[in-house]
């Protein structure tokens, strides 16, 4: 489906004006703020490459590329839009973007407990409750619209996008698809009326012998056969990737489904997530644990991007396409982040179950000694998912990240 046209005029029926050479901090505060619905290339084009533009400057803000950012609100990019809509907002003021906001309607989260979920997004702004406010009141109207009862956000797109406010870690190295906001949206969202409905949490990892040490496994239990059973892992098959990437999926999917706020990856979803990280994907990225020969646990790791891009801007010149290519070529990468975990279901509640996560949390380990990474970072991982929490916190004693969903009723 395709990002949703509006009927709405703009004034002089026209796109509005974009000036982009008139900084935002030169604009009048008491200027009025107007919320116009994206359409054409130049609107979309402001909506990408809004962050970049108020956040430059601020203290740990790296900007992602622009194509990148395209690709996520793209409907010929993203998966997403087989099964789903969204609508996109600027807020313009003095025809300058100051703020942007998405809405979006996911057909495959099914009504629960009485409420249809939409979703908000992409939220990005200066430091002004008259931009944020109109901006949010804008997705929620149209969230209301598609039939939802609770608005709940920010996601780009669905759950398994990016995901939440960013609360604390601001000034943390960028990881791969974790979204960065600034210290002042936070109070501004609940000034809105929206209320926290969970916190995810990320972790840090350092490889090294003290972090191998740290892990609780029991003594001498290593992957092979053991008083656990015939267990074994394996890498990724880069001849067999489709059929990995589903393996991937499955088991995600299994050891998921029931958790807060969960929506099953679509084939369309692991096809594209594959498609867009094969350039980067080696077979040490992919941890698969087979008992007897059955898949029963999996993870997949992605070299942090940021590593590469991080000092070239989200626009790079010619010559910085150039510098990223031999970058990627040689895998200059100090860190990565572990995007899917899963473990089957079918193990719950056993002792090989229980002990899984640790041994692909040391499988990663031991193939740092290999792959050029320093960090490994975990997450999202759900504040109320003490089993994993406290399996981390063995090795990281405290969350580096702190992101925040938030939501509220839309009232008839």
């Amino acid at each position: 489906m395709q990002i949703e046209r509006s009927s709405a005029r703009t004034a002089a029926h026209d796109t509005p004006s974009i000036d982009a050479d008139t900084s935002v901090s030169a604009l009048p505060a008491s200027a009025p703020v107007t919320i116009v619905p994206v359409e054409g290339k130049r609107l979309l084009s402001a909506f990408v490459t809004l962050p970049r533009r108020l956040y430059a400057g601020q203290p740990g803000y790296v900007p992602p590329l622009d194509m990148e950012q395209r690709d996520l609100v793209e409907p010929k990019k993203n998966a997403f839009f087989r099964r789903g809509r969204a609508r996109l907002f600027l807020a313009m003021r003095d025809g300058r973007p100051v703020g942007r906001v998405s809405a979006q309607i996911d057909d495959l989260v099914a009504p629960r407990e009485g409420q249809n979920v939409g979703f908000f997004g992409a939220l990005d702004a200066i430091d002004d409750i008259a931009v944020v406010a109109p901006l949010l009141d804008a997705a929620c109207a149209w969230l209301r619209a598609q039939g939802a009862s609770v608005a709940r956000g920010p996601f780009l797109l669905n759950y398994n996008g990016e995901y939440g406010l960013m609360v604390d870690g601001q000034q943390m190295p960028p990881m791969i698809a974790m979204p960065w906001h600034p210290h002042w949206l936070l109070p501004l969202v609940e000034a809105c009326g929206f209320a926290k409905a969970m916190d995810v949490l990320a972790y840090q990892m350092q490889m090294g012998p003290e972090a191998e040490a740290a892990l609780p496994l029991p003594s001498g239990l290593r992957l092979g056969e053991g008083r656990l059973g015939s267990v074994t892992t394996r890498g990724l098959r880069k001849g067999r990737l489709a059929e990995d990437a589903e393996i991937l999926r499955r088991l995600y999917n299994d050891a998921w489904r029931r958790s807060w706020g969960a929506v099953d990856l679509t084939r369309e979803d692991i096809t594209t997530m594959v498609a867009q990280m094969k350039p980067l994907l080696r077979p040490e990225h992919y941890v698969l644990i087979e008992q007897k020969g059955e898949p029963v646990a999996v993870a997949l790791v992605v070299p942090n991007i940021y590593d590469a891009v991080g000092d070239l801007g989200g626009a790079p010149s010619p010559l910085g396409w150039v510098r990223l290519a031999m970058r990627l070529l040689r895998h200059r990468f100090h860190s990565a982040r572990v995007i899917l975990l899963g473990v089957s279901k079918d193990l719950e509640g056993t002792a090989l179950g229980a002990i899984l996560p640790a041994l692909i949390i040391g499988e990663l380990m031991r193939r740092g000694r290999t792959l050029p990474y320093r960090m490994i970072e975990l997450g999202w991982i759900l504040e109320t998912n003490m089993p994993m929490r406290r399996l981390i916190e063995r090795i990281v004693p405290e969350p580096c990240k702190r992101h925040r969903v938030y939501e509220k009723p839309l009232t008839p």
